[in-house]
This record gives structure tokens, sequence and C-alpha cells, in this order.
């Protein structure tokens, strides 16, 4: 994802052979779901109203509806999870040079643009991420220590945490390590935020309802166009009061949406389904990373112990192919794999890292798609294999020379 960011574009689907469109698997994200026959409905039917007013009964349910998931008192609907996270930031940093704490590979710190310091005025301090996406809690606790009896650190008032992780492949925060966090912020007078884009996720891998997760926050976001199959919008949850100063900043940055109604109504659909949704992305994920583990492929390789929600990571330890290479072969569609396999199959998956790519499971990806795309990587696979043992590129660890 990092490297198809750096040149601005997402690669998308190509043609099949003889201009035949080939059955597309699209895991580069669960952003790109479409809305269901159910939520158009919705959405054609919901009753609206100005929303800068209170008035849009659709948003007034939206929110009433997430506040009650999520435990809090009170919730705000917002265009997007970037918005919910910087207003989160405003709210909770008022005065300019004050610091928050967040991962190094934390998306509010890498993919969004730096709002916290671009529009906040916060100074963010990364610290190292876990592979589980968590942090060293001792290490956390010293940066603190150190700035906070300090008159030249930045006044350290916000830590903030990402559930699911995505760069740690989708990793739910465990419990425990949340309520760690919360006495260690209780105990140095900070405010922790929760980038829960992925929340939902989370609250289904682990069997908890999501309050469980949440109650450990001062604020929360919660995402409706990933997993949940929203076109758009996200919430901000926390106290009546932090709510009513969100409602305050969200209009600073130009998020009053009047008539937002028909966009509450598919997010209000996507948070009624969640459980049942996620729990079958989950699976499938999982049913994917079990067969690139049975592959037993020296080309790629998945530790099926991260695969907890609807993320699956594929390490890629070869110089050949990289990452790059291998999304563009699973991507690329020919008449040998058609006369093999009956069709064409074009699967979209990420670029991560330099040793990694990424494949997200979404409502609009099937179990039969699920397997299509392990029969894509098995034959792309074997193709690669065939290629290096004639010698055409260097082989990977573990190849033997062959």
């Amino acid at each position: 994802m990092r490297a198809a960011l750096r040149r601005g574009r997402l690669p998308g689907p190509v043609g099949g052979p003889g201009g035949r469109q080939p059955l597309v698997v699209d895991l580069r994200s669960d952003t790109v779901t479409r809305p269901c026959a159910a939520m158009r409905r919705a959405m054609a039917r919901a009753a609206v109203g100005d929303d800068d007013y209170g008035e849009d009964p659709a948003v007034n349910e939206l929110q009433r509806r997430a506040a009650a998931t999520l435990g809090t008192e009170s919730a705000l609907f917002v265009p997007t999870a970037t918005m919910a996270n910087l207003i989160a930031v405003m709210c909770h940093c008022q005065r300019r040079g004050a610091q928050l704490f967040l991962g190094r590979d934390a998306h509010l710190h890498v993919y969004e643009h730096g709002g916290a310091a671009q529009v906040a005025g916060v100074h963010s301090q990364a610290l190292p991420d876990l592979p589980n996406g968590t942090f060293d809690l001792e290490q956390l606790e010293l940066t603190i220590r150190e700035a906070h009896g300090s008159r030249y650190h930045p006044r350290p008032e916000l830590i903030c945490l990402e559930n699911t992780h995505s760069s740690a492949g989708g990793r739910a925060l465990p419990l425990t390590y949340l309520r760690q966090v919360r006495g260690l912020a209780d105990r140095y007078g900070l405010r922790v935020h929760m980038d829960g884009a992925r929340l939902m996720n989370a609250a289904v891998a682990q069997g908890v309802e999501p309050a469980q997760i949440a109650q450990h926050c001062d604020s929360v976001s919660l995402c409706f166009s990933k997993g949940l199959g929203a076109p758009a919008g996200a919430v901000l949850a926390g106290s009546g009061q932090f709510v009513a100063e969100a409602w305050r900043v969200r209009k600073l940055l130009g998020g009053g949406m009047r008539q937002a109604g028909v966009l509450a109504a598919a997010a209000l659909l996507g948070l009624q389904h969640a459980k049942e949704t996620l729990s079958r992305d989950h699976e499938h994920a999982r049913s994917f990373a079990e067969g690139v583990q049975a592959l037993d492929s020296p080309l790629c390789s998945v530790s099926l112990a991260a695969v907890e929600t609807n993320i699956v990571m594929l390490d890629v330890p070869g110089a050949w192919p990289c990452p790059a290479e291998l999304c563009e072969r699973l991507r690329a569609v020919s008449e040998e794999e058609e006369a093999e396999a009956g069709r064409a199959v074009s699967v979209l998956l990420l670029p991560w890292s330099a040793r990694a790519l990424r494949a997200v499971w979404h409502r609009d990806v099937s179990a039969r798609g699920t397997e299509l795309a392990r029969r894509k990587l098995e034959f792309v696979a074997r193709k690669c294999q065939e290629e290096l043992a004639s010698g055409l590129h260097r082989a990977p660890p573990g190849m033997g020379g062959a």
C-alpha cells in the first residue's frame, strides 16, 4: 500500500484474454465495498433534515445507536474517520504545542497528512509499534515521564491507539493492554483516543461488545465505509461535553453535511449487520491464510497466529518476485490460466512493504472468491518457481539453489 500510495494511485483490474473481462477478486482494502441493494433502498427511503440544525432523523438515530453500541454518552456523525481523528486531537489538545503519543506505523501518524501538526499544531511523539500493534508500556511511561516533568518538552496530553491495527495486519489490541494504557494515562493526567476505524472487527474477533473496548478511552472513532460497507461516514464518540466541542470543531473543518440522512441510513444498516458481516469476512481471511500455508511455497508465507480479523499479510522473502511484481502477476490474466482453470481471474492486492503484501476481506468477497484467489496465488507461485528453476531469476532463500 505504501508503495502504491507513493505512486498516487492503486492498481485496478485488467482486461482478460481476447478482451473478455475476468472475474475480479478485489482484496486491496475493505474500502472498495459497494452499497448492497438493501443499503441503496435504505438510502433512497431515508427521512432527512438539516443536520446542522440537529433535524436529520436518520443522522440522529445513527448517532444514538452508535453511542449505545460504544457505551458512550454521545456520538457525532462526520464525513470520514480521518476527520474524526483530527477532531479528537483538536478537542483533547487545545494548546498549540501539546504532545500526543502514538505508534510510528499508526494510520493517524502516516496516512492522514500530518493533520495533527498541520491543522491542530500538536506535536506527535512516535513510538515503535510491536508486532501485535501495541506499545512497550515501559517505554511509553518513560517517554511520558520525561516530558511530564520537563520545561523543555512539549506538554504531554494525549495517547492515541489504533484498533484493529492496520499496519500490524489487523491485530486486535488485547483488553488487558487497554486497561494498562488507561491506568498509565490516569497516573499522568493524559487522555486516550482510539482510532477505531475497524473497532467492530476487534469486537467480533474477541467475542466482546464494542463498549468493552471503548470503555478504556476518552474518545473513539468508528468508520462505516470499511467492513461495514457504507459508502461514506464515521462517528466520533465520547462524553456529552466532548461531543459538544467536537461539533464545533467539525463545523470549523467544514464537516457539516446538512441532509446527510442518505449516508446515515446506509451506515445504520451496516452497523446493524456488523457481527454477521465481519464474522464472515474473518472466516474467509482465515481460510485464505490456511490455504497459503498449505501451499508451503518459498515465494510467500503467512503467520496464522497473526491473522485475527479480516487482514492477511503475506511475507515475500526473496529478491524476486518482490511484492509489487507478485501483485502485478496476480492482477494479470493469461490464456494459459484460462485454459487451465476454466476462466480468467484477476486478484487485486497491495504491495505493503519491501517484503510484504496485504489482502483485506470485505462483504463483496465470497467464499468462492476467496477460493479463486487462493487458486490464482497457487498458479502464480507455480509459474514463478518454474521461471526460477530455469535460471531466469535469483532464487529466494530455502529453494536450494533451484
